[in-house]
């Protein structure tokens, strides 16, 4: 089986309904996003940001895959495919995809701010006072500014072994990520889904300016 590796950002999940992480002028939903994703907005204002991201969590349980997350899911039948995402909701996985890395963390999990491997499963809000076996805070499953990506290493593995790169729905602004498209090899077709995109067609990029729906048909109408 071929192996496509697929590198999905905000534009993925877009038409579903979930908003995108910052608009233009730096803000998130209203907020300087410093304040509500950052090491140091938690500490000045826990409560701020477990608000924010409980509003996120609450989004979620609204929204469902689109028909690009449902046909990426579909590919598995003929295809090894490996997700490599930057958004941090499930909605891969409620479509079907079975192999789904997230490199900026998970919504839907809290983890321990005493220790960062003590992560669980959480769908409900988080509120001050909700905490760990061993008495710390619990805080998102969320790779903010200036924190580690404890997940790129795997990524770039992944990319490594890639026989197509298929690239939905990000600005390829956001480092680490937008590294990742350099470890495939020189002879790696590569396919980018914007409607707007960042990067123009070479012999190996193939730019399909389209929506995450439209452009998923048209590139597996192309393999």
């Amino acid at each position: 089986m071929k192996h496509i590796v697929v590198l999905t950002g905000a534009g993925m999940s877009a038409e579903s309904g979930v908003k995108t992480f910052r608009d233009h002028d730096g803000l998130w939903e209203g907020h300087d996003v410093m304040k509500v994703a950052s090491p140091e907005g938690f500490r000045e204002n826990p409560a701020l940001v477990l608000d924010f991201y409980n509003q996120r969590r609450r989004q979620l349980k609204e929204v469902q895959p689109n028909q690009a997350h449902k046909a990426l899911a579909s590919l598995e039948t003929d295809y090894k495919i490996t997700i490599v995402t930057q958004n941090v909701d499930d909605l891969h996985e409620r479509a079907g995809s079975t192999n789904v890395v997230h490199l900026h963390g998970e919504l839907r999990k809290v983890r321990s701010t005493g220790n960062p491997n003590d992560i669980k499963v959480w769908t409900d809000d988080i509120n001050l006072g909700d905490t760990c076996k061993n008495g710390h805070q619990l805080r998102p499953h969320i790779v903010w500014f200036g924190e580690d990506v404890p997940m790129i290493e795997k990524a770039v593995e992944i990319c490594l072994s890639a026989d197509i790169l298929l690239i939905i729905g990000t600005s390829m602004q956001v480092y680490p990520a937008a590294g990742l498209m350099h470890y495939v090899s020189d002879d790696t077709p590569i396919y980018y889904i914007d409607p707007k995109p960042a990067v123009v067609r070479n012999q190996n990029i193939n730019v399909i300016a389209k929506t995450a729906t439209e452009g998923v048909k048209e590139f597996i109408n192309l393999l």
